[in-house]
């Protein structure tokens, strides 16, 4: 430990650095509970019968969201913070938030019941991105003002860097299993039961259809 670093911890009484704590937050905290509230949001679309209701249409929708807080979130675990990455950062929570304001409205505008707890579950799934944003740009200041600047005077301004280090690949693995069982999984399951409820019903209606117009024709 430097002289300066002891000195520092013995005039604050500061022990640990905030910009580790942060990120082993983010990457041990925040990351991983984002996956609860989206498991338990696919749980209330479920119990009301998402697939009778807006169907198809919304169940896309939720697809939509994941892969605009999903993308974001990959590159960020596999490369550097910079302007390129701040700006998909950027770009992917103005989009989500605008999506998600689409699927509640589409929601609340349909047979579906949005129950209190949906809607307390949704605080939690539009706060954490911010959160985590908020903190990666708190952490990256220089690349914040580098981004201002048009990334002017840096030669990666523009272009995706490797992480150094990286992380670990058993945490990389970790966090692709997570998403696969708590995303990929419930969220696959969800659009497929909304698309063969929409089949059986295009059947349903092409059958009424057919015998109003055998009737029709006695």
């Amino acid at each position: 430990m430097s002289r300066d670093r002891a000195a520092e911890i013995s005039r604050t009484g500061v022990t640990v650095d905030v910009g580790d704590a942060t990120v082993r937050y983010l990457l041990y905290g925040l990351l991983p509970s984002w996956f609860v509230p989206g498991l338990a949001d696919w749980l209330m679309h479920r119990r009301t019968r998402i697939e009778e209701t807006t169907g198809t249409k919304e169940s896309a929708l939720h697809s939509l969201m994941m892969a605009e807080v999903g993308v974001p979130i990959a590159l960020t675990l596999r490369y550097e913070v910079n302007p390129l990455l701040l700006t998909v950062q950027l770009a992917g929570a103005a989009a989500h938030e605008a999506t998600a304001l689409w699927d509640v409205r589409m929601a609340t505008h349909s047979d579906r019941e949005v129950r209190p707890i949906e809607q307390h579950i949704h605080s939690f799934l539009e706060s954490l991105p911010f959160g985590a944003l908020s903190a990666l740009l708190c952490l990256h200041a220089d690349q914040v003002k580098s981004l201002l600047r048009g990334g002017r005077g840096n030669r990666d301004a523009w272009r995706l860097v490797r992480r150094k280090p990286p992380l670990s690949r058993a945490y990389i693995a970790g966090i692709a299993a997570a998403v696969g069982t708590c995303v990929l999984l419930p969220y696959g399951e969800e659009l497929l039961r909304c698309l063969r409820a929409a089949r059986r019903e295009n059947k349903r209606v092409t059958g009424d259809q057919a015998e109003w117009r055998a009737t029709e024709g006695e």
